[in-house]
């Protein structure tokens, strides 16, 4: 019987659209899901959920809760980690507010930038403790991990462990579908190929029925319509920042507006308001969506007690499960997963971390060959894996300089701060995360050449 076990499954609506995904398909119906998390209350909350949506298909896995990493990691198959190490108190927070006093505002904070290489830090040695458990326990598991900031998290598991990982994310296929609405085509008719590294990837090619939809795209633009995503909460999110950058570059980008205008040094500015206006930038953004979803998993606990919770089941997105299903019964599927670039992108570092298209079956997880990207979009992102590159190796090494010489490298922190500004923001973020950064990058001395 396959094994699937969810790390982090207190994340309760995330993970209940990883086991409605999972456990619609008939091969997979029977799994023994096994839900870990440290947060008793969350796990058991969780626990309940997944009952409900095995009732509610009809299916009858073996669904086991447990707070001991041991007992879930033990002869795993799949492992689907979704942690978020420090939450959002004080983690998230302490990301946001310390920069605020620098005058440093963000909006995700959590992919690059001073509050990504900051969960980085926080995150990266809680992940090796996994992948080396996993080692000893299922060496033979598949590492699905959705945790951010991404890039950097698997740049490290691929270079210091030894398990099987992917990283998988859904801003390919999401902005995909988000294209085709503001240009009127099916999404289920569109082909395209993808190419970069997470979060700054692009559209290499984008097609409906043999056509080139880009001309669309640009008609799109200069049409003047400004175009919305509806988020969660009813939020609507302008999307100007990265369709600016389509009308510079030439090609899409996969992620957000909100996330993309803190990976470059253009558009979030102190002494500009003029252009958080113009492009409609909402400063703070995951601090919104942070309490948005502790409100939600508040609302389906009270539920939970009142014995009235109704789950609105369908398929999401996600890659997780398809990629499970086709692991277990050979049938191919084309998915986009972060890996480690051994020659696939040819103008990228080798070594650092790409997302590319992969083919999966019974063969495994086969990362496809893309060649050259266009020299501007491998030049952009060159700026962010210079970031993400000095972040792993300050947590590989525990050289604590590594972290300032990240902060110096990143675009909109260097955009934004001089030298001893970002020295001591680098000081205070530390000290303030305390013991969620290991203590030899808390300690460490930095060396200044005098």
């Amino acid at each position: 019987m396959t094994k699937i076990t969810f790390i982090g499954a207190g994340s309760t609506v995330f993970a209940k659209n990883l086991l409605t995904d999972i456990l619609s398909f008939p091969e997979l119906a029977e799994s023994t899901i096994v839900l870990y998390d440290i947060n008793a209350e969350r796990l058991s909350t969780s626990e309940v959920v997944a009952h409900k949506i095995a009732q509610a298909f009809g299916v009858k896995p073996k669904i086991v809760s447990t707070t001991d990493r041991v007992q879930a990691l033990e002869g795993a198959d799949y492992a689907i980690n979704m942690i978020q190490v420090g939450g959002y108190k004080p983690g998230t927070v302490i990301d946001f507010e310390i920069p605020k006093k620098y005058g440093l505002r963000q909006t995700i904070a959590d992919t690059l930038g001073i509050g990504g290489i900051m969960r980085a830090l926080r995150t990266i040695p809680v992940l090796l403790e996994m992948s080396h458990d996993m080692e000893r326990l299922c060496p033979e598991v598949m590492h699905l991990n959705y945790v951010n900031p991404m890039a950097m998290n698997m740049w490290a598991l691929q270079k210091a462990s030894r398990i099987k990982s992917v990283g998988l994310c859904h801003s390919v296929q999401g902005t995909a579908a988000e294209l085709c609405r503001d240009i009127g085509v099916p999404v289920e008719e569109v082909n395209y190929v993808v190419a970069g590294i997470n979060h700054m990837a692009y559209y290499l090619k984008l097609e409906h029925n043999g056509e080139d939809l880009y001309p669309q795209i640009r008609a799109f633009l200069e049409s003047g319509k400004t175009a919305y995503r509806n988020h969660s909460g009813g939020v609507k999110l302008a999307d100007k920042v990265r369709y600016e950058m389509f009308r510079r570059l030439g090609y899409f980008v996969t992620e957000s507006s909100e996330h993309h205008s803190e990976y470059v040094p253009y558009f979030i500015k102190r002494d500009r308001p003029d252009l958080i206006e113009k492009y409609q930038i909402p400063l703070d953004e995951y601090i919104r969506r942070c309490q948005e979803q502790i409100a939600g998993w508040e609302d389906i606990r009270q539920h939970l007690v009142a014995g009235d919770l109704e789950l609105k089941l369908k398929r999401s997105v996600e890659y997780g499960s398809g990629i499970i299903h086709s692991l277990e019964t050979g049938t191919p599927r084309v998915v986009y997963g972060n890996v480690t670039n051994h020659g696939l992108i040819d103008n990228l570092p080798q070594g650092c971390c790409v997302e590319v298209p992969c083919l999966v079956d019974k063969n495994g997880l086969q990362p496809t060959h893309i060649g050259n990207l266009p020299p501007q979009l491998a030049a952009l992102m060159q700026t962010n894996i210079n970031v993400q590159g000095l972040t792993v190796e300050a947590v590989l090494t525990g050289k604590r300089e590594h972290i300032y010489h990240a902060a110096m490298m990143d675009p909109h922190t260097s955009a934004e701060l001089d030298l001893e500004q970002i020295w001591s923001l680098v000081d205070d973020l530390l000290a303030a995360h305390g013991n969620w950064i290991p203590q030899s990058l808390r300690e460490g001395v930095p060396t200044l050449q005098s």
